[in-house]
């Protein structure tokens, strides 16, 4: 699209692999806007061919993995050029993955994180089939990518449905079926898909922590700013100053004697999901705008006059799958933290408030049941956030193919582990509301608007409903807040 300036807008624009960032996935990905490659990087592309096609025609002995020999156990054998070029205009068909698709948005930044290869040349395609790559992303419905299933050694598995019916469709080259698949886009995508949510379910934590420690009247001395300096961690200090300025202008009738650990330690756990949520942006980063291809094509030099087309493994993404099992550790975490500050909110001896928030007006309504299903959601979170590893591969590793990559299971359990958090901080945010609406008190200045919007879809409690499906409708709408689908006050801080 074309502002009347002739400025680009709501699009894109790419001149180098280093525009691939999160801020571009944010905006392609998950606001639909298209993508354009520069006519610099257009040209450095054709140069980059014309180079790889002079490096492979001027040595008939010019031995380049999957464009002068076959693929995988098919590897050892040499092609001859008529074979090369019959064999190059296969599309992929590495078709055999099934499950659950992904999520629209994420493979429209495995499209995006595609081009990381080409833009700068290393891939060694034509610009035309650059460009065809870039206007999958003009709006139109990609191909289904299935989350399962993906335990091959490298990312075939779901770059071939992905750019099946394009290579069909496509008179494609030497090198370029393979380049339209090989590579780590999908990783980059993945941990870039984690890495936007991550901040949108950490500002949303930090609210719903803040509520309950004003429900339970927490004294504020473990917030202290004294500590932003004692402890030394930045990343702790962030996340104390958060927590005074939700907290800021708290009730004074404070307990007088210290709150049970698991308000006392929110700002080290929130330090440390701060960490991970920085990490996770750090590995994305990274990963979007990093040469993966196999073989990668560098441009000629004066020691090699003629460029060179290196194997290697850099489509085994080790950045992605760590910084996903980072953030399901710590969404895990703050599952066991919120169902103890249920626990507690109850617990008449410990929080001085009305034992199990009993409320006079209401006697009959107990919410103290809702503490056994963050119990089960706490367990499945721990679940999920077991450590990834390192999988083998087709049956054991056989041939060259035996080691595979484990960026699909750690980000579906980072993803299962998140929704367990929104379930339980959702749980905790109306047992804290609770509290607060039985004291006949307020929230804090900084939380009146979060916790209206959230009494509008869970109002307070004045007989005993079937709890389950009321919580669902908050949950979903705490999963809706992370994913960027609704607003809780959270959009513009996450952004």
């Amino acid at each position: 699209m074309r502002a009347p300036n002739g400025r680009d807008a709501m699009t894109v624009v790419l001149d180098t692999r280093h525009d691939i960032t999160l801020d571009a996935v944010r905006r392609v990905a998950w606001g639909g806007e298209g993508v354009r490659i520069t006519d610099a990087a257009l040209v450095r592309i054709g140069v980059a061919r014309a180079a790889f096609m002079d490096m492979l025609d001027s040595d008939p002995d010019a031995f380049v993995y999957g464009v002068s020999s076959g693929y995988g156990l098919m590897a050892k054998y040499k092609l001859d050029a008529p074979a090369r070029r019959v064999h190059a205009n296969r599309p992929p068909t590495s078709l055999a993955a099934f499950g659950e698709a992904l999520p629209g948005r994420v493979t429209r930044a495995m499209v995006l994180a595609r081009l990381a290869n080409f833009i700068e040349g290393h891939a060694a395609v034509t610009s035309a089939l650059a460009v065809a790559v870039a206007d999958m992303l003009d709006g139109r419905a990609l191909p289904a990518v299935s989350s399962q299933g993906q335990g091959g050694a490298g990312e075939i598995l779901s770059m071939g449905p992905l750019f099946y019916e394009l290579g069909r469709g496509f008179p494609l080259a030497e090198k370029e079926s393979l380049s339209l698949i090989n590579g780590s886009p999908s990783s980059a995508a993945l941990i870039a898909d984690a890495a936007l949510i991550a901040p949108r379910r950490l500002a949303l934590a930090y609210r719903v922590m803040a509520l309950s420690a004003e429900a339970f009247k927490a004294p504020m001395d473990a917030y202290d700013p004294v500590f932003d300096g004692l402890w030394g961690e930045p990343s702790e200090a962030v996340a104390l100053r958060e927590l005074r300025r939700l907290l800021d202008g708290a009730s004074g009738d404070r307990r007088f004697y210290q709150a049970p650990v698991s308000y006392r330690i929110l700002p080290r756990l929130f330090g440390l999901a701060e960490r991970c949520v920085a990490e996770a942006a750090r590995a994305a980063a990274v990963s979007l705008s990093s040469v993966t291809d196999n073989p990668v094509f560098i441009a000629p030099t004066h020691e090699h006059p003629r460029g060179r087309a290196l194997s290697n493994g850099g489509y085994h993404n080790t950045m992605a799958w760590p910084a996903l099992d980072g953030l399901a550790h710590v969404w895990a975490e703050l599952c066991l933290v919120a169902d103890r500050h249920t626990s507690k909110l109850h617990e008449g001896a410990v929080s001085l408030l009305p034992d199990r928030l009993v409320d006079a007006k209401h006697p009959g309504v107990y919410t103290g049941i809702i503490g056994m299903v963050q119990v089960g959601y706490g367990e499945e979170a721990r679940h999920a956030a077991q450590r990834s590893f390192t999988p083998q591969t087709e049956g054991g590793g056989y041939g060259q193919n035996d080691m595979g990559a484990p960026t699909f299971p750690a980000w579906e359990k980072e993803r299962r582990a998140g929704r367990c958090l929104d379930a339980s901080l959702a749980m905790l945010a109306i047992v804290a509301s609770r509290a607060l609406e039985i004291t006949e008190r307020p929230a804090t200045p900084a939380l009146v608007e979060f916790l209206t919007e959230m009494r509008g879809l869970f109002p307070p409690l004045v007989d005993l409903p079937p709890f389950g499906a009321d919580i669902a409708v908050l949950a979903d709408a705490f999963t809706a807040v992370a994913v960027g689908n609704a607003g809780f006050g959270l959009a513009a801080m996450a952004d």
